[in-house]
């Protein structure tokens, strides 16, 4: 079963969600899951250089005990899925044009889901600037892609038009937040959701496909 993840780099719900579709996956072994990651800016205004943090933050969302409520949130639920937030260690807020550049090339690399896991560690976790060319390439590198050819590829418009094509398709399919997981080309789920709740959307997903005798579908 293909899973279609649209999520954005800076997204710590998309964090989240990753490691609870982890489990969801887990939750279904018989099945054979292809997992790709599909670009969403949640603020495709940020300057490619970035922004400092804190002040974007206090703009978009409000005072420091609004902004700690919410991280206190979000670090409360990441910690059940063994993500240790460090919100005070992020001094950027990048574009994340770059970042999603990368997790492109990844697919085709065979190093999706390990790019994504490192671009989120890096930035939630150890507060590093993912807008950053040679962040970017130093996380290639330790995925196994070429790290001085990515820097290279960063460094021209390669691709971008088409990040921002695919980014724009999510939008006009009506996703307005993320995560959001499509399953199997049916069943669209929206949301860091429970394990359960994600298994169950699996299942509705080759429910639907066995009804439909005759496709090319995913099989269980």
């Amino acid at each position: 079963m293909q899973i279609d993840v649209i999520s954005d780099t800076v997204c710590p719900w998309c964090f989240i969600g990753k490691r609870r579709l982890g489990r969801a996956m887990g939750l279904r072994p018989r099945i054979e899951f292809d997992v790709k990651w599909r670009p969403f800016q949640l603020d495709p205004t940020i300057p490619r250089g970035g922004m400092e943090r804190a002040a974007y933050m206090t703009a978009k969302f409000g005072g420091d005990a609004q902004i700690a409520q919410m991280d206190a949130i979000i670090a409360a639920e990441g910690a059940k899925e063994g993500i240790e937030f460090d919100f005070a260690a992020i001094r950027r807020r990048p574009n994340t044009i770059d970042s999603h550049r990368l997790v492109r090339w990844a697919e085709a690399a065979g190093v999706q889901d390990d790019v994504v896991e490192r671009l989120f560690i890096a930035y939630f976790e150890n507060g590093e600037d993912i807008g950053d060319i040679r962040v970017l390439a130093d996380i290639a590198d330790i995925c196994g892609m070429d790290g001085v050819e990515v820097a290279r590829l960063l460094e021209s418009d390669d691709d971008v038009a088409l990040v921002e094509r695919e980014d724009q398709l999510a939008r006009e399919i009506g996703v307005t937040g993320v995560p959001a997981f499509i399953f199997g080309g049916r069943v669209a789920v929206s949301g860091a959701r429970e394990p359960e709740m994600l298994a169950e959307a699996i299942d509705r997903a080759l429910e639907m496909a066995d009804a439909l005798p005759g496709e090319d579908d995913e099989e269980d």
